[in-house]
């Protein structure tokens, strides 16, 4: 414990032995504290860490990292997350100088892309990835904490919402291969634009060592583009024909799962996915990628592009119920590029099919000037899909959402929150229906997704 105190700059209290060991992970949750953590204690608006620091104690942790004394062992700094900073980048430096640390950002796709290359890397040696979506400067030093010096490769999601933010996570954990998804349209309330949102990811590659590796999107002008912020090696991916790694012949089947032929530098193999909505092309080819560097040849990587399932929440994920019906639950977040692209997924899912498809928007955030316009924009391209029906939930942008639908055609209508949507599919969904739940999280329309995931309650009096 002396020696973490000494790296982050901070002073004991309350501990009886300073030569006790910190051997486990860090945590920031005192219920998932286990012998040997670390306790990270965090101030938030509703919730403050500190006053938990005495449970995870009691659940094994050897001490809490604060910022005043906690009746508790605990080494005290003047700032929690920047001692948690310079935690993680000496664990990188000193404890972990033989893992190769991979690093993924984009506007979208980045946690599918993780969950892929998190599949594929075991078999090239052992992988620690960032759990769910902990891309900030929290959920990735708390990642780094896993690792061991037997982690070869360490796969970190790196996310922003500002110019810089990408720049200090990486110094935290420089990265030898760096992913770009793609520059969309998230966040463009926050960043001003998509030159910054290409500003800010492009940091990931001006990143790299020489000897490292680019992994860009070739079908993305503004990815692509990043080739010249870095010295470091680049591959592309997509599916352009100049791109190193491309996929031809994509198939989508009545699950919205694409197929496609992989190709590569040493050879071509066929891959089908268990990932649901035609963007996963991307994702599984820029894993490729990563994979093909890691020493993995072309029949391999598809073989475990194919057998890779979801591992995150909420992101297309698909359940079908006892009765047929379908609810795909994307409701982590939602920007006009996503919702385009789940709204085709669910149009793909049930063409040619005796199947209703009913898409169930909700607001998008952080869209800035743009938010009317970006809201009108969705509500058409749904109703260019000829979805069976539209369900807008929420406010005034679900409002624009379905008055632009409806104005295009489409059987559109809008309910003022979730007990109403909730109300009216129970009373209208029937076996083979699929329905799509889609909104920024904010919206928290998950909610309703897991609703309708369960079975219909028994009326009165049954």
């Amino acid at each position: 414990m002396q020696i973490v105190a000494e790296v982050v700059g901070g002073r004991l209290t309350d501990v009886p032995d300073p030569e006790a060991l910190v051997a486990g992970p860090a945590v920031f949750d005192s219920r998932q504290a286990k012998p040997g953590s670390l306790f990270i204690a965090l101030a938030g608006t509703t919730r403050d860490g500190h006053d938990y620091a005495e449970q995870a104690a009691a659940n094994g942790a050897v001490a809490a990292l604060a910022t005043r004394p906690v009746g508790a062992p605990a080494i005290v700094v003047d700032d929690v997350l920047a001692a948690f900073a310079r935690l993680g980048r000496y664990l990188v430096a000193h404890t972990l100088p033989d893992t190769q640390v991979v690093a993924i950002t984009g506007s979208a796709g980045k946690t599918s892309t993780k969950d892929f290359i998190a599949q594929l890397l075991p078999a090239a040696g052992p992988t620690v990835a960032t759990p769910q979506s902990f891309n900030n400067e929290i959920g990735l030093p708390l990642t780094i904490t896993t690792a061991d010096p037997s982690t070869r490769f360490l796969v970190l999601e790196m996310g922003a919402r500002k110019i810089g933010h990408i720049r200090t996570l990486t110094r935290i954990a420089p990265p030898g291969i760096s992913v770009v998804t793609n520059v969309g349209t998230a966040h463009v309330g926050e960043f001003g634009g998509q030159d910054n949102i290409a500003r800010a990811k492009g940091e990931i590659v001006e990143a790299l060592p020489e000897e490292g590796l680019a992994v860009l999107n070739a079908d993305d002008p503004r990815v692509h583009a990043m080739a010249e912020r870095t010295t470091a090696r680049v591959i592309t991916y997509g599916l352009a024909e100049a791109a190193d790694i491309r996929a031809t012949e994509i198939v989508l089947d009545e699950y919205g799962r694409p197929s496609y032929t992989l190709h590569t530098p040493e050879g071509t193999a066929p891959v089908r996915l268990q990932f649901v909505g035609r963007p996963q092309v991307h994702n599984s080819l820029a894993a490729a990628a990563v994979a093909r560097e890691a020493g993995l040849g072309a029949a391999r990587t598809a073989d475990l592009l194919s057998a890779a399932t979801p591992q995150s929440h909420w992101r297309m994920e698909t359940h079908t119920r006892a009765d047929g019906v379908t609810v795909i639950n994307d409701a982590y977040n939602a920007n006009p590029d996503s919702m385009r692209s789940s709204l085709d997924a669910l149009a793909a899912m049930t063409r040619g099919h005796d199947q209703r498809s009913i898409a169930v928007l909700g607001q998008m955030n952080e869209l800035g000037d743009d938010t009317r316009t970006a809201h009108e924009d969705v509500g058409r391209h749904a109703a260019g899909l000829r979805l069976n029906q539209i369900i807008a939930v929420g406010g005034d942008e679900a409002g624009w959402i379905q008055q632009a639908a409806r104005d295009a055609g489409a059987k559109a209508v809008h309910l003022p929150d979730q007990d109403a949507a909730l109300h009216l599919l129970r009373s209208t969904l029937r076996a083979g229906d699929v329905v799509l739940v889609k909104a920024s999280r904010g919206v928290q329309l998950q909610q309703l997704a897991e609703a309708l995931v369960q079975p219909d309650p028994e009326p009165a009096g049954a």
